[in-house]
């Protein structure tokens, strides 16, 4: 094979598609026994949407998940700060999308089995060791059934999460995750819909914050709703261990802090009530690092750059860097040096997001509606001016690489010939 995948996760089945309609010989080798639906919802912005169209998934991602028409953000109280269109209403050539994470993922997964052959994907495969030369690299595997599989290639990718054993092997003083002192609880509701139901919606402010969005248009077309919903609160403390992390949970655990949240157009008791199951997660990133190459081997996604979920990035992000990675091996022959222009490329761009989103990114308009008027507010425009709320918005997409001038400007056609 030409390139090894450690990593069969969103932006790791991504970068396979991409790698291999670039002619690019590819094999993926995912730890877990088999790929599964996990997770509950996730959005893509059109930046993403755009690379997942040149792959050819563009139309089975809109009959699975909604075209998000709109973001509002709104104080604890329900009272409008922000709304923006979203996707082909604000002026996007591609929408965006929310799904759920899990029914992204196998799209993915089918369509490497459909391209690739099952031959070129291997569950049970836990990357242990690595070993980095001149000409190759060699990756030591432990795999499900007891044995232990050798394997090598030119070029790796490590697309092996936020817990890479590539990235702690090349900084093994990194330690955990960085704690941001918030924790979130997710889930997902069937309810009637809210808004135009195809509207996200954020309230609160940085310490409490509530976030929903609409997940599935065969329950749309029903006249429901499949709402994928945050509650996140702030609880100070160390980075909880690994372990802890995606345990199901009771709602009573955080439900009390979000007891009086019935605003008239959407009741968030009764979303929590009627979630079937909900999962807590702390907020965690890491911090930026000097380099993404170990050798011959390049991070992807989360391994290379964990980020807060905030504005919508972390999987866009990996989908992003899987597109890049495929443009730069096609046209430098040298795979070390594409690797070195990939990196060059995408490190930066995401070291910036991962800062700004610790500054709440484009959620910063929340917190100055909290800070400004922490009783609520009749008129928002005493608050907080209507140009400074356009400003923290467009500042962030353009950072984020989805303003829409750049994001129509870097078409598939722009940049390449269609993947698909």
């Amino acid at each position: 094979m030409d390139c090894a995948i450690i990593g069969g996760g969103i932006g790791g089945l991504f970068a396979a598609l991409a790698l291999h309609a670039r002619g690019v010989d590819v094999e993926v080798f995912e730890a877990s026994r088999e790929i599964r639906p996990l997770g509950v919802g996730i959005n893509l912005l059109p930046h993403a949407v755009r690379e997942l169209s040149a792959v050819g998934l563009e139309s089975a991602l809109r009959e699975t998940g909604i075209e998000t028409a709109a973001l509002t953000y709104v104080n604890r109280f329900g009272s409008t700060i922000w709304t923006e269109p979203r996707g082909r209403a604000a002026g996007y050539d591609w929408p965006q999308l929310s799904v759920h994470r899990g029914e992204l993922q196998m799209l993915l997964y089918r369509t490497v089995l459909e391209r690739l052959g099952a031959a070129r994907i291997h569950v049970g495969h836990t990357l242990q060791s690595f070993e980095s030369t001149d000409t190759d690299v060699t990756l030591q595997f432990s795999l499900s059934n007891g044995g232990t599989q050798e394997v090598r290639a030119p070029i790796a990718i490590a697309a092996d999460g936020i817990h890479s054993v590539v990235r702690r092997t090349r900084y093994p003083d990194e330690g955990p995750a960085r704690y941001s002192g918030r924790i979130l609880w997710r889930a997902t509701s069937l309810t009637t819909p809210f808004l135009d139901g195809r509207t996200m919606f954020m309230a609160g402010h940085q310490d409490q914050k509530f976030v929903a969005y609409p997940i599935s248009e065969q329950r749309r077309r029903e006249g429901k709703s499949l709402v994928n919903w945050i509650a996140e609160l702030s609880i100070p403390g160390a980075t909880p261990a690994r372990e802890d992390w995606n345990r199901r949970v009771n709602k009573d655990v955080f439900a009390a802090a979000f007891a009086d949240w019935r605003f008239a157009w959407v009741d968030i008791p009764a979303l929590i009530d009627s979630a079937e199951a909900i999962y807590e997660f702390p907020m965690v990133d890491r911090d930026p690092c000097s380099t993404w190459l170990v050798g011959r081997i390049a991070m992807l996604g989360d391994a290379a750059h964990a980020m807060y979920p905030i504005g919508s990035n972390g999987a866009s992000q990996a989908i992003l860097d899987g597109r890049c990675l495929a443009d730069c091996l096609e046209r430098f022959k040298d795979p070390l040096y594409a690797l070195r222009e990939y990196e060059a490329e995408r490190l930066p761009r995401t070291a910036a997001i991962v800062l700004r989103n610790r500054l709440n990114g484009p959620e910063q308009v929340m917190q100055l509606a909290h800070e400004r008027a922490p009783n609520g507010f009749t008129n928002i425009d005493a608050v907080v001016r209507r140009q400074e709320l356009e400003e923290i918005a467009m500042r962030y997409k353009k950072l984020a690489g989805f303003d829409p001038a750049t994001v129509n400007a870097g078409s598939a056609s722009a940049s390449g010939s269609n993947f698909a």
